[in-house]
């Protein structure tokens, strides 16, 4: 009875055609915490650092697969910034300063000479940075944090927020009235670029000296192409107050918000895409180290990774018969630009038949020597066949292979390679 029973589940399963599985584009990571983390800061594919209340600092070298806690604090950390792997410098609440020249595993408090709140830090090497926060408080360094210098503005900015440097003598800050802050001395001298009545800065992000982004509330996107000597908006598509924006290139940018909010682009602002989140937690921060490859971070310790962008993929059931063999068919069109359609059977043994299951499916893609460019769908899949569509915006044009890697719950492997033509 039992058997029939399991045998009727499997065949209504398999009678429905064209089912939809969504792969989130946003995967969460376990962050070992539930403190809220403000800000987030990657220096390669494997190595970043989070901060948040309570002092709390995790670190990952494995793409974020763990997180270790680091340093024992107390303070609230605001703002990350690391130069490379190993020197970095943490700010917070009261002035509080934090610096490592060995990857977190000794962390120095530094003279900050301020009892101010610190909101944001940015080093462009591994001496030169700058940290802002309240009260028109800008401090600069030349050393690593041996030294922090106090510079001054015009006074009309009083609540800083973000900072970012293109390079070691241009940069901007942001502030919570609305007022853009400009230098091209290394801060020697602080000029009001822009005021915006009634509208706060919440985070800076230039992609070069002269192309750059900043975000805030009500959706608010201003974009420069000329070193902020004049800032337009762009439409987010959505209200509620954004936090955090960085851009890979010119063309690809990733800003998070309250509720939840992802917005992606691909064209450098022109149209902004929502991205699910699959959570209404604000996000605070948000880190790429290539187009693909991002992390964000926010209440509760959450962290969510993706290395597709963010996108949504829909692996498509297309049939439902169950196929006899594992089989990968050639992409379609090929040669293509920039999409291409990628069509695969899974197929279970008997014994496996009979329960309805199927087995680890990735389906990956790598350039002509061999890299990684992005792995297209990694989940458990039951047997069937099914169609993804793989997007190659972001890639240079040439030859490409993918790979279909299956294995089944009884520990059968499959492996299929084919190859295809990216034309632009």
């Amino acid at each position: 009875m039992k058997k029939s029973f399991s045998s009727f589940i499997f065949l209504f399963f398999f009678l429905f055609n064209k089912i939809l599985i969504s792969q989130s584009g946003w995967l969460p990571q376990n962050s070992g915490t539930t403190e809220m983390l403000n800000s987030l800061c990657f220096v390669d594919a494997n190595t970043g650092i989070a901060v948040g209340t309570n002092g709390k600092i995790i670190r990952t070298t494995n793409a974020g697969n763990t997180w270790l806690s680091q340093g024992y604090f107390t303070y609230f950390l605001s703002s990350v910034s690391f130069a490379d792997a190993n020197t970095g410098t943490v700010v917070g609440i009261g002035g509080f300063i934090v610096h490592t020249t060995n990857a977190g595993t000794n962390w120095i408090i530094q003279n900050s000479t301020t009892n101010n709140t610190l909101m944001g830090v940015y080093f462009v090497d591994a001496n030169n940075g700058t940290a802002v926060g309240w009260n028109a408080t800008i401090l600069r360094t030349t050393n690593g944090g041996s030294y922090w210098l106090s510079q001054t503005s015009s006074g009309l900015a009083h609540y800083l927020h973000g900072v970012y440097f293109s390079s070691v003598n241009t940069g901007s800050i942001t502030s919570d009235e609305g007022i853009i802050l400009h230098t091209t001395n290394g801060g020697v001298n602080w000029i009001d670029q822009n005021t915006f009545i009634n509208t706060g800065f919440s985070s800076i992000y230039f992609i070069n000296s002269n192309t750059g982004t900043i975000v805030g509330p009500y959706g608010t996107i201003m974009v420069t192409t000329n070193e902020g000597a004049n800032w337009n908006s762009q439409n987010s598509g959505t209200s509620v107050t954004l936090l955090g924006v960085t851009f890979v290139n010119a063309n690809t940018g990733t800003i998070v918000g309250y509720s939840g909010t992802i917005l992606h682009t691909i064209n450098g602002g022109v149209n902004w895409i929502s991205q699910p989140s699959g959570t209404t937690y604000p996000l605070y921060s948000v880190a790429f180290v290539n187009p693909d490859t991002g992390w964000t971070v926010g209440n509760g310790g959450l962290i969510l990774h993706t290395t597709n962008g963010g996108n949504l993929l829909q692996v498509k059931r297309i049939s439902s018969e169950v196929p006899k063999s594992f089989l990968l068919f050639q992409n379609y069109p090929n040669p293509f630009n920039p999409s291409t359609k990628i069509k695969f059977d899974i197929s279970p043994s008997p014994s496996e038949m009979e329960r309805g299951q199927g087995g680890e499916v990735k389906l990956i893609v790598y350039d002509i020597v061999g890299h990684e460019i992005e792995t297209i769908i990694n989940e458990n899949l039951s047997p069937g066949t099914y169609e993804v569509e793989w997007r190659a915006d972001n890639c240079a044009g040439g030859v490409y292979f993918y790979k279909l890697q299956a294995s089944t719950t009884l520990g059968k492997s499959f492996s299929i390679t084919r190859k295809m033509l990216l034309l632009k």
